[in-house]
């Protein structure tokens, strides 16, 4: 039994048919689909502007709730000033602050380490709203030192007043709450304009957000609002809230047009932009918040915005569909009887179905669609001849460029050592390295040399892969190699290269690095880590204090290096992101708890053995998967 698609492919009545009753629908529809667009643009006119003044009226609503925090704290500020001869009176104004405002959650006047004398180091008087009594009391001691806390440091730094992004409360008990709170602090100086602390204002998030969701302007519409850092501060899922920022789920998934919604928030413009989220088309409306750094958006799904409109539209499809169909079969009828003659062409072409494209076709006289139909299928027997030679010109093609990719990855594995051992004369270095490109070629390097009783070497990862990254990748390389063998010390290879990196970098690359010196007599290191993830050092990472910048991003950024005393007999073990971001097909990561658990049982393992193990550990992780990331490997033992 034929099935629909063959019926139609083997029956010209039928899909004459189809034309004709295609064009009825086109004439048909036009109306209706003008109707439609200007329906819908209305809707969409009428539910901006729905938007727009809900974000308006909920963005001044806010932003007089957090200048009216701002109006108390400077009243409060400068009542502190008068009586710095009185610090008792620091918590009768702690207090009176949360008694004449009770939406805001807590506040602390804190003070310089001993600058009451008679009152010890700590001195902080501390006010909180506990479920409608306000608590007051002494905040500051040996567990919770107050001045060393970001909400004091932030305004001691900036030398202004600030919001804090969020945190979490912490209350009377030396405990963290569950509330999450945002503090607008403003710095104390004495007449002098001596620096004397901080008063810092509590506003609960928690309240704060219920504030701005109480109003929607469609019913499943929401809030958001960030900090200056992209921080969550409002969000329905209370699960995002300070974990998370406007730009997490773009790490592993790159969205740029929330990327993109994000930088304009956090720039603090005003505008509409149409993404989607949570697989789901939404308009976000979005406005800044005063000057307080933070932005607001309204979210509303388009399913809601069109959700009558849709309505509508599915209803006059579905009578439009209906008479169609009942065209389609009238028309199938008439046209078919009128078409007999093409089982002749029908014939003919059979030729050209079995593949002899050469074949000429029974020119007829007819001037009618049955002609027409055979000059048609003239045209395309001749188009078809075209495009098999076209295909072939293109094949060709490709297997140039796949020869010339292998040569170019010939060429980029022949630039590091591949040679083991690699000091055969030497019976004091045991190192192993290799490197696996995810496609032809990569931006994965590594290097080393011996010069001088001092093993010099360097594992990094390019920015992005494939020829561009390992384009970058040799320039690196040979810079890292020119430089060291002038006997310059990791911190100094790092700024040299960078400099030179930097400089005309106008594709805006960059490349991580470790960078490592080893005396081969005394088992000192010296090293300068660029941004790269920390090596393993006998199955541990070794805690590096320096993050440096990578290399390639601005020439006059300062590096600093560091050093290991002693690793001779210690197994350093340095790779790249294709190891612990190695992912399988659910896009699971290998993770670095692994790589802890496994290097911990391969201290008496040779460097070899090392490489091996973990490339092999990849593999298996990956279960067939396509490669994510370049695999870089190096590991090495002073014996």
């Amino acid at each position: 039994m034929k099935s629909p698609l063959q019926y139609i492919k083997q029956s010209l009545s039928m899909r004459l048919s189809l034309w004709i009753v295609l064009f009825a629908a086109a004439v048909f529809l036009a109306a209706l689909g003008f109707m439609f667009v200007e329906s819908r643009r209305a809707v969409r006119l009428e539910a901006e502007n729905r938007a727009s003044e809900v974000l308006e009226s909920t963005v001044q609503r806010v932003n007089g709730i957090l200048d009216h925090v701002v109006v108390a704290t400077d009243n409060v500020a400068w009542l502190v000033m008068r009586h710095l001869d009185a610090p008792d009176s620091m918590f009768i104004y702690s207090r009176c602050i949360l008694e004449n405002n009770p939406y805001l959650n807590g506040c602390s006047i804190a003070f310089e380490p001993d600058f009451f004398k008679s009152r010890g180091r700590y001195f902080s008087a501390y006010s909180y709203n506990d479920h409608g009594t306000i608590l007051t009391t002494q905040e500051g001691n040996e567990q919770y030192e107050y001045f060393y806390m970001d909400w004091y440091q932030l305004v001691k730094l900036l030398d202004r007043p600030s919001w804090t992004e969020p945190f979490f409360d912490y209350n009377l008990n030396d405990i963290y709450s569950k509330d999450m709170i945002a503090s607008y602090c403003k710095p104390l100086k004495d007449p002098n304009g001596r620096y004397v602390g901080t008063i810092a204002v509590d506003i609960s998030l928690e309240w704060l957000s219920n504030t701005i969701s109480a109003v929607k302007p469609y019913p499943n519409s929401y809030s958001i609002m960030i900090g200056e850092g992209g921080t969550y501060f409002v969000h329905p899922d209370s699960t995002k809230l300070f974990y998370q920022s406007i730009f997490t789920s773009s790490l592993l998934k790159p969205d740029p047009e929330l990327i993109s919604l994000g930088n304009a928030m956090q720039r603090g413009e005003e505008g509409m932009k149409q993404i989607r989220l949570e697989d789901e088309d939404c308009y976000v409306f979005y406005k800044p918040l005063s000057t307080t750094g933070w932005s607001m958006a309204i979210v509303c799904p388009e399913s809601d915005i069109y959700s009558g409109y849709n309505r509508l539209q599915r209803t006059v499809t579905i009578i439009v569909l209906v008479g169609l169909l009942l065209m389609l079969l009238v028309f199938s009828r008439i046209v078919g009887w009128e078409l007999k003659p093409l089982k002749r062409l029908a014939r003919q072409t059979e030729f050209i179905a079995s593949g002899n494209f050469d074949v000429e076709l029974t020119a007829g006289s007819r001037i009618d669609e049955i002609g027409q139909l055979t000059k048609s299928f003239d045209n395309m027997q001749h188009s078809l001849v075209n495009y098999i030679e076209e295909l072939k010109r293109t094949t060709a093609l490709k297997a140039s460029i796949e020869s010339e990719l292998k040569v170019a990855s010939d060429i980029q594995m022949s630039m590091v050592p591949r040679i083991f051992p690699a000091f055969p004369n030497r019976e004091d270095i045991d190192i192993y390295a290799s490197m696996t490109p995810a496609k032809e070629v990569g931006g994965d390097l590594y290097d080393f040399f011996v010069q001088d009783d001092k093993l010099y070497f360097c594992l990094g990862d390019v920015s992005g892969k494939g020829v561009p990254a390992s384009l970058f990748m040799a320039v690196t390389r040979n810079l890292f190699r020119i430089v060291a063998q002038q006997g310059k010390s990791p911190v100094e290879v790092a700024e040299q290269t960078n400099v030179f990196l930097a400089k005309d970098n106008e594709p805006g690359m960059l490349v991580t690095m470790f960078i490592g010196m080893a005396d081969l007599k005394t088992g000192r290191l010296d090293f300068c880590n660029c941004g790269h993830n920390p090596p393993f050092i006998d199955g541990k990472f070794i805690e590096i204090e320096h993050e440096n910048q990578a290399l390639g991003l601005w020439e006059e950024a300062p590096f600093y290096g560091e050093t290991i005393d002693n690793i001779k007999g210690k197994q350093l073990l340095l790779y790249t992101d294709g190891l612990n971001e190695a992912e399988n097909s659910e896009h699971e990561l290998l993770g670095e708890n692994r790589l802890l658990e496994l290097m911990a049982s391969a201290a008496k393992l040779s460097s070899k053995e090392v490489v091996e193990m973990l490339r092999k550990l990849v593999e298996e992780h990956r279960a067939g998967a396509d490669p994510n990331d370049d695999l870089t490997l190096m590991c090495l033992r002073i014996l």
